[in-house]
Formats: C-alpha cells, sequence, structure tokens
C-alpha cells in the first residue's frame, strides 16, 4: 500500500493544510469529523502518491518549508 501527500482546502477558513497518509479517505473523514483544524468542510484539491513514508513524509516536509500561499495555488492549478 502507498502513502499519499495530500493538499486539503476549507472554504470556511479560506485555509490550506498539508499532510501525508496512508488511506486518504480516512484521513479526510478524520478532519472534517473532529474538527480540529476549527472547520468541517475540507475538500482534497491536491495529491501525489509515494511508495514508501519516508518519501511521503520528505515531500510533505519540502511542501511545507516553502510556507507560502501561493506555491500550493501553484501545485493545485497544475492538478
Amino acid at each position: 500500500m502507498g502513502y499519499t501527500v495530500y493538499i486539503l482546502y476549507s472554504e470556511l477558513k479560506d485555509r490550506y493544510y498539508v499532510g501525508q497518509t496512508e488511506n486518504l479517505e480516512k484521513r479526510i473523514a478524520e478532519h472534517n469529523l473532529r474538527k480540529n483544524l476549527g472547520a468541517n468542510d475540507w475538500k482534497l484539491v491536491y495529491m501525489e502518491e509515494y511508495d514508501t513514508r519516508s518519501m511521503a513524509m520528505f515531500r510533505e516536509s519540502e511542501i511545507k518549508s516553502k510556507k507560502r500561499r501561493a506555491y500550493m495555488q501553484a501545485l493545485v492549478a497544475k492538478q
């Protein structure tokens, strides 16, 4: 089973969230049910798949290190 790096977007918060997981559907449901990010309308807007967790964690860290909304918007626009 592979790992997914994902970007979620909430219209309520007008915010992006970056994460990685082994089970994308379950993880999105958890974000929306627990409201741990202050919203329950998170939508998947971008994803990349990797064979190993270490690769996914590296890419997640790389995206987060950019800390720029424009970078995430550019990734989303490519998909």
